[in-house]
């Protein structure tokens, strides 16, 4: 009879599992360097056809993204992916929204009729972002320009008045030819902030707007189209053809498949028509293995990977499935960057380090949640516990999401009970951080000082050049401020993350 210790099996064989890592089990070691951190450049690929400035995008979430990020991200060179807990409606006004950002000459122009009442012209506008419009005929010829200052005293008095009552028709117009420099000039000495932009028929071909070419001036490391427009990604189903095809004619550039677990065929034929369907890239995400790549990587522009790492996800105590993020972004990598395909980790990323740890690994950009929500820009509700200020924020698989219209990202049916709701994430609070800007800048400085460490100038060398080291716990904690009271936290550090 044979002996229990010389037996096997099948499933004792499955527990001969391979070791899988995360950032905290890791550390890049430092090499020879002729590298300044500001030196760094970190201009990178998202997808096949976009590029950003800075390798870093803000989550598809609710209490993340929406019109107001994406602006401040793509001004700032990196990429807001607008959540899709949105009518169809509402996702390409916001889409709209950042393409008219920052716009020199907006093409697009919100017109007003001179016998629209005020209050619908103020609707109007209030519905489309905008804070002024021309007054035009049924030939497009100028008539004036209507804005918030000429309405608001007359709504006071009636809301039927006519446009043409309250307008302004002293009306300076230039050609398609004017500069920015003559534009601005046009609005200093005539004391105005729009200048319509009309043809050699004097009809409406266009607007400039002082508010453009300030922009324009500032933020002048933005991420931009090839049309000078600020670049946005949009959330999409796998199944949401529909949406997909209405997102993409607005303007997006990057439709990014939202979904917690691409690796199911049905999904991926979803995607497949997708992006046999629009003109935008397209990023298929989430996975986790090499061999989820290898079935999506012929179609797809980019790859978004991370199975459970998010902070608020639970994916992994709920389901007991997921992959720790190092391996799960390296294990992509493997496969996509043989095809010249962009690697998104997406998830579980709490510091500077950890972020160019997942470049490291082989990704090209990462996205980021939990760091953003509590900015200015993220749409999350502001809440005071014990006199402090925090910020909404909640994952796609908690019940607030799901109630809200996310629950097929998990590829399940809307119950009909709440209580019948299988969540895969809860909701928090983060704590409120103030501009969007000063975070990014934290972010981008200390990944530089990561590439500075290594000897690297770019993205790409960077992803050759570096190595890891494995890390003890007691490694870990001697990574981290130790045996001191901290009296004064850092801006890019705290104890509590």
């Amino acid at each position: 009879m044979e002996r229990d210790s010389e037996r096997t099996g099948a499933f004792t064989d499955k527990l001969r599992v391979p070791e899988a890592l995360t950032f905290d089990d890791v550390l890049l070691r430092p090499k020879e360097s002729r590298v300044e951190p500001d030196e760094a450049d970190v201009s990178t690929r998202v997808s096949t056809n976009v590029e950003l400035n800075v390798p870093i995008l803000s989550a598809a979430m609710d209490t993340v993204t929406e019109s107001q990020m994406a602006i401040a991200m793509a001004r700032q060179g990196g990429l807001g992916v607008l959540h899709r807990n949105m009518d169809v409606d509402e996702v390409v006004a916001e889409v709209e929204r950042v393409k008219r950002a920052d716009e020199l000459v907006i093409r697009d122009v919100v017109t007003a009729d001179p016998e629209q009442t005020v209050r619908e012209v103020d609707k109007m506008m209030d519905r489309r972002g905008v804070s002024g419009a021309p007054v035009i005929d049924e030939e497009d010829q100028v008539l004036g320009i209507i804005s918030g200052t000429d309405i608001r005293p007359y709504l006071e008095v009636g809301e039927s008045d006519e446009v043409r009552e309250a307008m302004t028709d002293e009306v300076i117009t230039a050609g398609e030819d004017v500069t920015p420099r003559e534009a601005l000039e046009l609005m200093y000495e005539h004391k105005i902030e729009r200048v319509p932009i009309v043809d050699e028929d004097d009809r409406l071909t266009g607007l400039v707007t002082m508010q453009g070419i300030l922009q324009r001036r500032e933020y002048g490391d933005a991420a931009r189209d090839e049309n000078g427009h600020l670049l946005v990604g949009a959330a999409v189903g796998p199944f949401e053809t529909d949406r997909a095809v209405a997102v993409d004619e607005a303007g997006a550039d990057v439709l990014f498949i939202d979904c917690a677990h691409a690796h199911n065929l049905n999904v991926i034929d979803g995607a497949r028509e997708i992006k046999e369907s629009v003109e935008a890239d397209v990023v298929v995400g989430n996975v986790g293995t090499r061999e989820a790549a290898e079935d999506i990587v012929d179609f797809a522009d980019g790859i978004k990977v991370g199975i459970g790492p998010g902070s608020i996800c639970t994916t992994r105590v709920v389901s007991g499935a997921g992959m720790p993020q190092i391996t799960a972004v390296a294990e992509v990598a493997d496969v996509a960057t043989e095809e010249d395909v962009p690697v998104i980790a997406d998830g579980g990323i709490r510091y500077s380090g950890d972020a160019i740890k997942a470049i490291a690994a082989g990704a090209d950009a990462v996205m980021l949640g939990s760091y953003f929500a509590g900015t200015d820009e993220a749409p999350g509700r502001v809440i005071t516990v014990d006199g402090k200020k925090y910020k909404q924020y909640r994952g796609m698989g908690s019940v607030g999401a799901m109630q809200s219209g996310d629950g097929d990202r998990y590829l399940k049916d809307e119950p009909d009970e709440e209580e019948e709701y299988v969540p895969e994430g809860v909701e928090a609070a983060e704590p409120y951080k103030g501009s969007l800007e000063s975070e990014l800048h934290q972010l981008v400085g200390g990944m530089q000082s990561g590439m500075g460490y290594v000897g690297a100038e770019t993205i790409p060398a960077f992803k050759e050049r570096s190595e890891f080291i494995r890390v003890s716990s007691a490694g870990q904690t001697e990574g981290h401020p130790h045996d001191v009271m901290i009296t004064d936290e850092a801006p890019n550090y705290s104890p509590s993350e």
